[in-house]
């Protein structure tokens, strides 16, 4: 089949519209993504009103700002207006003050009032990313009588599948499923059929943690109250999958030294992927710059055993993968929630104890090499060096995330290519100080 793209190209509009109406709304908006911001506002213009909607919903919000830029005023309003109320709110965050004046002057009053409230919660909060449309049951109905309130106010709601109980006060004392209700008897309370104790998330609690805590507790929406325990909303499953979609991306961009970009890599200039990578790639120069300090201080020991130098490529070349490994298994395990901050000194015993074990395997292979170039000698300084080395890097690289989110640093921030950088250099100093022990220079 035709790309859209190339359909735009040929001006072939009558098949862009028939490309249209085939494809899933996801795959429209990863197109439209791709695109620059004349093809991707013509393609949006031809999907019809509620196909449109559901298109735009999936875009990222760098992406929306391109499409409400494009649009007249009746085609806007018509767009912010149907839009959920935490992918508005979300969007809002993002977008520029022009554009965000833009779009609250389009809304009516309802969604207005609807949006300023979740733009009252933190930035990454739970807040931000829930929907405050939700069916709550009095928990003194029968299930007759809650059927009855699903159906009446069930179609002005996200989902109801989830369906949080309340008190007079609107205090969450419960949920109950859709299918309890469904398959009970019509007469039975309410309250029978109520977990009383669910899962929940604060209004103000960082997304990430709420919906990681959906997944190891395996629900579909997660209740949403305040500091006085007042529901204001629900935490959606595909609220929460994109949630740690966005954090994992940031990791990874973060782990492999870069800044996370904003928009789809097909549609990043040049440009924008290298200022991404650009402030790092400048900050690892500047440190590793002490690799060449230290080289320096030992250019005596050199000059007597020029045969070291042939080795210090694959000593910090090991260190720093061993760091590394260890960094990112780190970072990955705070991340799911299998390490603590409190755990640091079972991570410092675990990854020494991994590294000596790790160095110890590969000194005999170092030490093999060596014996087979340079003579016993050196390779029995590469062989203790490798030890040495792996066991320091494993321990620096399994810490310092821990040590970072202490500090309240993102750990992803001093992970791999800031871990390396710091084992490169003190890998040499190791390196030469055991040449001087064991070689008498």
């Amino acid at each position: 089949m035709t790309h859209l793209p190339t359909l735009l190209d040929e001006h072939d509009l009558a098949g862009a519209m028939e490309w249209l109406e085939t494809q899933p709304a996801y795959s429209i908006a990863d197109e439209l993504a791709r695109m620059d911001a004349v093809n991707s506002v013509v393609s949006f213009r031809l999907l019809d009103k509620d196909r449109a909607l559901e298109v735009f919903e999936e875009l990222d919000p760098v992406d929306q700002q391109q499409i409400l830029e494009g649009l007249r005023d009746q085609p806007f309003r018509d767009l912010v207006e149907g839009m959920d109320p935490d992918d508005r709110a979300r969007m809002l965050g993002e977008v520029p003050a022009k554009v965000a004046r833009r779009v609250l002057a389009g809304l009516s009053a309802h969604e207005r009032q609807m949006t300023a409230a979740l733009l009252g919660y933190p930035e990454g909060s739970v807040g931000r990313y829930m929907t405050p449309e939700t069916v709550a049951l009095q928990q003194n109905l029968t299930v007759a009588e809650a059927l009855e309130v699903v159906r009446r106010r069930g179609a002005g709601a996200e989902t109801i599948y989830t369906l949080p109980v309340v008190d007079t006060g609107r205090r969450l004392t419960g949920i109950v499923e859709l299918r309890e209700l469904v398959l009970g008897d019509p007469n039975a309370q309410v309250a029978q059929l109520v977990e009383t104790e669910p899962q929940r998330a604060r209004a103000t609690d960082p997304a990430e943690q709420a919906a990681r805590l959906m997944r190891e507790t395996n629900v579909l929406n997660l209740p949403v109250v305040d500091s006085e325990d007042r529901l204001v909303g629900l935490l959606t499953i595909d609220d929460a999958v994109e949630v740690i979609e966005a954090a994992d991306t940031e990791d990874v961009a973060r782990q492999s030294g870069a800044e996370p970009l904003e928009r789809h890599y097909m549609s990043a200039s040049v440009f924008q992927l290298s200022r991404a990578r650009a402030m790092w790639l400048t900050l690892l120069l500047v440190a590793a710059t002490l690799t060449v300090s230290v080289t320096q201080a030992f250019e005596g020991e050199l000059e007597t055993v020029t045969q070291l130098a042939l080795f210090i490529p694959l000593l910090i070349g090991t260190g720093g993968n061993a760091g590394a490994q260890a960094a990112t298994a780190a970072v990955r395990a705070l991340a799911v929630g299998e390490v603590r901050t409190s755990d640091l000194l079972k991570v410092i015993w675990r990854e020494c104890r991994t590294g000596l074990l790790l160095g110890i395997m590969l000194a005999v292979i170092g030490f093999s090499v060596g014996a087979a170039f340079v003579g016993l000698d050196i390779a029995a300084v590469v062989a203790v060096t490798l030890v040495i080395i792996c066991a320091w890097a494993a321990t620096v690289g399994g810490t310092m995330p821990l040590l970072a989110k202490k500090a309240r640093i993102d750990p992803a921030v001093v992970s791999a290519p800031m871990v390396t950088t710091l084992v490169d250099a003190t890998g040499l100093v190791i390196y030469f100080s055991t040449a001087k022990l064991i070689l008498g220079i």
